[in-house]
Parts: structure tokens; sequence; C-alpha cells
């Protein structure tokens, strides 16, 4: 049975891997820590080359016209960037907690079919100075880069910057 959400109440830490991370298992807890991720269409995850990928469903994220919701957009691109930070700090062994400091987006086309969303450092040495900040003041900031493909068309960029917080 699932801890019942309630507000100020902070959700119990997924432990943290003994390897590599099992991503439908981070996703299956992401969704009952944060309940709107349920909602959002995420159907896979995956990460290479420093990148988290994301295939997700255009239905639930429907406005009015038929096309993807930006709310919903944003929302997801604030999510993914979170989500890379909070598993990059996994796979350093840290269990620290994440908030987007700054955040945002540029629409380019009309997302009209189920569509990827990416989210990679900004800058190549971003993970580098993080861990240099971390180790050397136990927090930090990261800026982070999303894309938005529905096919091979660009609909969405966005950027953000997300902080580390110290250990308690």
């Amino acid at each position: 049975m699932r801890p019942t959400r309630q507000p100020g109440m902070p959700y119990p830490r997924l432990p943290l891997p003994e390897g590599e991370e099992d991503l439908i298992a981070f996703q299956r807890w992401l969704e009952a820590a944060i309940p709107m991720v349920a909602a959002l269409g995420i159907t896979r995850m995956s990460q290479a080359n420093g990148a988290l990928t994301w295939q997700l469903a255009l239905t639930p994220n429907l406005n009015d016209k038929g096309t993807g919701f930006g709310g919903a957009l944003t929302a997801q691109t604030t999510l993914q960037g979170w989500c890379w930070v909070t598993l990059w700090l996994r796979q350093q062994g840290r269990a620290q907690d994440v908030v987007v400091a700054e955040a945002s987006q540029r629409f380019l086309a009309p997302v009209t079919g189920d569509y990827r969303m990416t989210c990679a450092p900004r800058h190549p040495d971003g993970p580098a100075k993080l861990a240099a900040k971390l180790s050397e003041r136990g927090k930090g900031s990261i800026e982070l880069t999303h894309q938005l493909y529905c096919g091979d068309a660009l609909c969405l960029e966005a950027t953000g910057r997300y902080a580390v917080l110290p250990n308690a």
C-alpha cells in the first residue's frame, strides 16, 4: 500500500541504486511521490550519453485545440530537469533535494502527436562543475536544456537551472 500523501509531509526517498538505475522503478516511485506525474503521459524513460529521454503520449496533454497544452509541456520540462539532476545525484551515491531555480520555454510548433523530450546539460562541463561545487560546499546548481520533438519537428526548447540543496 502506498503512503497517503499529505501537504507538508515529504515522501520517503527511493533507496540509492546498487549498480545501474532501474528507470521503471524510478518512474513508479515518481508517480507516487508526485501525484500529477501519473497523468502526464510518460510512456518510457531512457538514459544515454548524458541525456534523459522521455517518450510521451499526447492524449493526456491535449488543449482545447487538440494539440499539446503548453502548461502540461512546461510541467514536463520542469519535471524532466528535476529527474535528470536527481538521477545524476543517485549515480554519484548522493541523496540530496533538488529544486528548480529558473526555467524558460520557447514554443516553436504545435505538438500534434505523441512526442519525445530530451534533457541534457547546457554545457558539457556542467556535471563536473556541479560535482566540484558539491564536494566543496555541499550544494550547487546546473543548467539543463530540453528539446521536444513531434516526429522530426522541434516543437519546444526549454532551459532550466536546477539547484541541489545542502543536506539538512
